[in-house]
């Protein structure tokens, strides 16, 4: 029998009772199993649990408070936690313990937002803390803060859709018809399957106005109304404009914050009273004790959590003639008293996740906000209308109401009270049965006059919304209005204070032990650093399957490499700050040890020396710029720069230059051009696109480049040119890298 050409790989189902026996067999191509089991569970948890939607919520968080709205807990009393959550269990079915999670993050008693929803009383643990545990539901109380009333606003007035809850016994709101942008202001975070969100808070009265200022202008400056987020837990944001305004714009990147502190001159000690979000206070302390006994950090007699019911406080003794800024510049690098955080700005649009920046952001947030305002008028005017429609028909009845009385008293059955009512005035059945049901005592001149009086005013009313409902314009100075409200109603001060670069006391660096090491950098980005010894007593180089050798070169311990990433962007580390290692380990992975963001990958590693050199950056298209190394050194101890290089091509290849070289560049089509970057002349802008040194044929693009020294090209004459740009040479075939072996017979 032939074999089937290239089956499917299949999935084996044995039936564990009849093993041995009658086996059944189920065979299913394995990429189906994956199809109908896990992609389900992967949309399931990106759509309704780990990323928040565009009114900020995520649905766990939208089914609590949506649960202690309807149990009348925005103006009612406290209630016993336990019942909230009891609750709760009729919208959400994931359990009592992750019910009670989510509140204790909305509430007030553990300071995870800004602006908390949860008006808290117990203990609901701190967000600063690791170890300090919330009570359990039974002993603490819960209700709505008054910021709620935002939250709900007009809800019952058709501004959002309704859905069925999961055993279909009764409705829950798609979205929550916010009227501020609670989705800037309410800090979030979430991990789902392949993608995650991490979304800083902002201060609710900047975001308002931020709102505010794009409505009325698109092209609006954000950095004039937002400068940067704000943080419950305070602390200091090191700001950069520029960084700052790539997350704006792309809704990624990375900022730092850090510690407040002051001096304490009678008992010399140090009180850290803000501390940044991203931490808490048991990890500085852990870190803050490894140093003292490792004896990296002499200058400190003890530290202790002095946390009470005043606030945060952790106190540092110090030792006689100690300076105290020079110890927390040194505790800024050292632990996490000075962190980053790492935005990612996902949300679900239309349940489709987008990463998008802080404009796009209050654009999509505008467009849904009117789109619940327009249906909140159109609600509003349909009830001014249906209550007009009655009044006329009541109209009707006015010029006759002994007819009206006539006809129902002499009307036999029941049933046809209302279509002789209809019959006899002209009106349809819903102003008759209203008519109908009139009390016998309200029959008189003066109750239906009075009621046909409200006929002008509601005719006014319907118009005003009718032409409301008509102009884009009103609509958005509605949404102002409101953002104006909430800013004046909720807003407070920052919290989190801005420090500029030009104003933060750097320290020199701190001397290390220098001495000769062998550097090994493999492809996905491992760092090993080898001394002398070590090297000789060591064997093969040990790598991660499917990685291989990049570079190795031999340096000092007290050397700086530049690290480069596929991003535009460039990490500056010192060889000494990483530990001597060993052939036989993986090494550091430079990524997670620079703090590569999100989707960034290692690309490229630079020994710059003393800065003096050159580096020549090729592109795709054919382009090639030298730039002086210069333009990396920093006078400050920055450890990372943005706009490394050009983004207007697709990067290939970073030559370190420290003297003029003849260069080797491959395109895709099988030529090769050798050049000397002495006719390429050097930029100092880091994000020049550089002069065209190759030409390349069409639908050809430009692979590598290489020294010349380090190819495989014999006869270099043949491809070298005076002039660029220049097509260069096909390749022959022994220039290439691969030769083939001859074996004599």
């Amino acid at each position: 029998m032939a074999r089937k050409k290239q089956e499917p790989e299949v999935k084996k189902t044995v039936d564990p009772h009849v093993q041995g026996l009658h086996a059944s067999v189920t065979e299913q191509p394995i990429c189906q199993t994956l199809e109908t089991n896990y992609m389900p569970y992967a949309m399931s948890v990106i759509v309704s649990r780990a990323i928040p939607e565009i009114d900020g919520f995520k649905p766990s968080h939208r089914k609590l408070l949506y649960t202690m709205y309807k149990m009348g807990l925005l103006t009612g009393a406290r209630t016993k936690s336990a019942n909230i959550v009891g609750q709760t269990m009729r919208l959400n079915p994931h359990g009592d313990a992750a019910i009670y999670e989510t509140m204790v993050r909305l509430a007030r008693g553990n300071e995870t937002l800004l602006h908390p929803f949860v008006d808290s009383k117990g203990n609901f643990g701190k967000v600063y803390s690791r170890d300090m545990a919330y009570a359990a539901p039974r002993y603490t109380e819960a209700k709505l803060e008054p910021i709620c009333q935002e939250l709900f606003r007009d809800i019952d007035s058709d501004t959002v859709d309704f859905v069925d809850n999961y055993d279909g016994s009764m409705k829950e709101p798609t979205l929550l018809p916010t009227t501020f942008p609670n989705v800037l202001v309410s800090a979030n975070m979430g991990i789902a399957v392949g993608m995650a969100s991490n979304i800083c808070s902002f201060n609710l009265r900047e975001v308002c106005q931020t709102a505010i200022a794009l409505i009325k202008d698109p092209e609006a400056d954000l950095l004039e109304t937002l400068p940067a987020p704000d943080f419950p837990t305070g602390g200091e944001i090191l700001y950069d404009a520029a960084e700052m305004l790539q997350i704006y714009n792309i809704g990624r990147g990375t900022f730092r914050l850090r510690a407040k502190w002051r001096y304490i001159k009678e008992g010399n000690m140090i009180e850290i009273y803000e501390i940044p979000y991203t931490t808490a206070t048991e990890i500085i302390i852990d870190k803050v004790s490894e140093l003292i006994k490792s004896g990296k950090v002499r200058e400190i007699a003890d530290m202790r959590d002095e946390t009470d019911l005043s606030g945060l406080k952790l106190t540092i003794d110090l030792k006689r003639g100690t300076d105290p800024d020079k110890l927390m510049q040194k505790l800024f690098k050292t632990t996490t008293l000075q962190d980053t955080f790492g935005c990612n700005f996902n949300i679900l649009i239309a349940g489709q996740p987008r990463v998008m920046g802080v404009r796009e952001i209050l654009e999509e947030w505008t467009a849904w906000r009117t789109e619940s305002v327009r249906r909140r008028i159109y609600f509003q005017m349909k009830k001014k209308q249906d209550r007009l429609h009655l009044l006329k028909g009541l109209g009707k009845i006015l010029l006759d109401i002994d007819k009206a009385i006539r006809i129902i008293r002499e009307t036999e059955s029941d049933a046809e009270v209302v279509p002789n009512l209809m019959i006899g005035f002209g009106i349809d059945q819903i102003q008759a049965e209203f008519v109908a049901e009139i009390k016998l005592r309200n029959i008189n001149k003066e109750f239906i006059l009075n009621k046909i009086s409200e006929t002008d005013d509601l005719e006014k009313e319907i118009a005003e919304l009718e032409d409301l409902l008509r102009s884009d314009r009103k609509i958005k100075n509605v949404i102002c209005r409101e953002l104006e409200e909430a800013a004046k109603k909720y807003g407070q001060d920052r919290k989190t204070t801005l420090v500029y670069d030009h104003e933060v006391a750097e320290l020199p660096e701190d001397p290390v032990d220098d001495y000769p090491v062998t550097l090994f950098i493999s492809r996905e980005g491992y760092f090993k650093k080898i001394t002398a010894q070590s090297l000789r007593m060591s064997g093969e180089q040990k790598f991660k399957e499917g990685d291989s050798l990049y570079m190795t070169c031999e340096a000092m311990n007290s050397a700086d490499v530049l690290v480069f990433s596929d991003k535009c962007q460039v990490y500056k580390m010192r060889v000494g700050d990483f530990e001597d290692g060993k052939a036989s380990l993986l090494g550091d992975y430079l990524p997670s040890k620079l703090g590569f963001d999100e989707g960034e990958s290692f690309f490229a590693a630079v020994l710059p020396g003393d800065y003096s050199g050159n580096v020549l950056f090729v592109y795709e298209n054919g382009k090639a710029a030298k730039v002086a190394l210069s333009g990396y050194a920093t006078k400050t101890n920055r450890r990372k720069l943005t706009g490394a290089y050009c983004d207007k091509s697709v990067l290939k290849s970073i030559i370190n230059l420290q003297k003029e070289e003849q260069i080797a560049f491959y395109s895709s089509d099988g030529r090769v051009l050798i050049a000397s970057t002495a006719q390429i002349a050097v930029k100092t802008t880091r994000s020049t696109q550089g002069v065209s040194v190759m030409t390349l044929k069409k639908k050809a693009v430009l692979e590598k480049a290489v020294l010349l020294e380090a190819s495989s090209i014999v006869n270099a004459a043949r491809y070298r040119t005076k002039t660029i740009p220049a097509a260069g040479a096909i390749l022959k075939g022994e220039d290439m890298e691969e030769k083939q072996i001859m074996l004599e017979l």
